[in-house]
């Protein structure tokens, strides 16, 4: 079997596969790199396991017909053909010969089901309405933030990250960017002893701190002292 994989820009170039998900287009390329060199992969719920991708992704492939399921669970990505050349001595048939029987090549290299004329088999029926009902959630609309995939760890921003997030909120006082940065780059990004979650949080949270009545706990508590760290975390006085 060929090493190698290639993915054509006519179709990962195209709006139909940039408005999907990050998370979903990722999982394509897997599913890719994975294929037989027919293009037919036997455990797509493993490799989106393995990707950290979700249902929604693989069924949004499957509802945007970049890829065809079939009833085995098999999978087969839909332009293989245009993607792929495999020279003959180092192509090696697919042994998943039930499934390719249900295929026909279309005249632009693209695989296409032989009962697909109009009326979808069982199989295809029962993600289309799966998919529907889920769509919402997956919703291909750029504008989504439903579609952007969430991150597994903190990412810390730049000071022009900070910049334009300032621009699209109201705070009750300034902020300055670069002090917001050293200082939570001198703490190490951390909230008391916890790792920052969301600096935007953090930002917004500044913008009203100075107005957040300042409470004595049980302990001894200092209002001078916290008035002074104030005044250093706000003005760096």
């Amino acid at each position: 079997m060929a090493e190698r994989r290639m993915f054509a820009k006519t179709i990962i170039d195209s709006d139909a596969f940039i408005d999907m998900p990050m998370s979903a287009r990722c999982l394509y390329y897997d599913l890719g790199m994975r294929a037989d060199d027919d293009g037919f992969i036997n455990s797509p719920k493993k490799i989106q396991r393995m990707v950290g991708a979700s249902d929604d992704d693989l069924k949004l492939l499957m509802a945007k017909n970049f890829i065809i399921p079939f009833e085995s669970g098999v999978v087969v990505i839909k332009h293989w053909k245009i993607h792929n050349y495999i020279r003959n001595d180092r192509y090696k048939s697919t042994v998943y010969e039930d499934e390719m029987q249900q295929l026909d090549v279309k005249e632009n290299k693209a695989y296409t089901l032989k009962n697909n004329v109009g009326i979808p088999n069982d199989n295809q029926v029962t993600y289309q309405m799966d998919t529907q009902v889920r769509l919402g959630k997956v919703s291909i609309g750029k504008d989504n933030k439903e579609c952007i995939p969430k991150r597994t760890h903190f990412i810390k921003p730049t000071k022009e990250e900070i910049e334009k997030y300032l621009i699209t909120i109201k705070t009750d006082i300034p902020i300055n960017a670069d002090r917001f940065l050293d200082y939570y780059e001198a703490k190490g990004w951390l909230i008391g002893k916890s790792k920052m979650k969301d600096w935007k949080a953090a930002v917004r949270n500044w913008g009203r701190k100075k107005d957040t009545p300042i409470k004595p706990n049980n302990d001894s508590f200092d209002q001078a002292k916290r008035k002074r760290e104030l005044d250093e975390m706000f003005n760096g006085k």
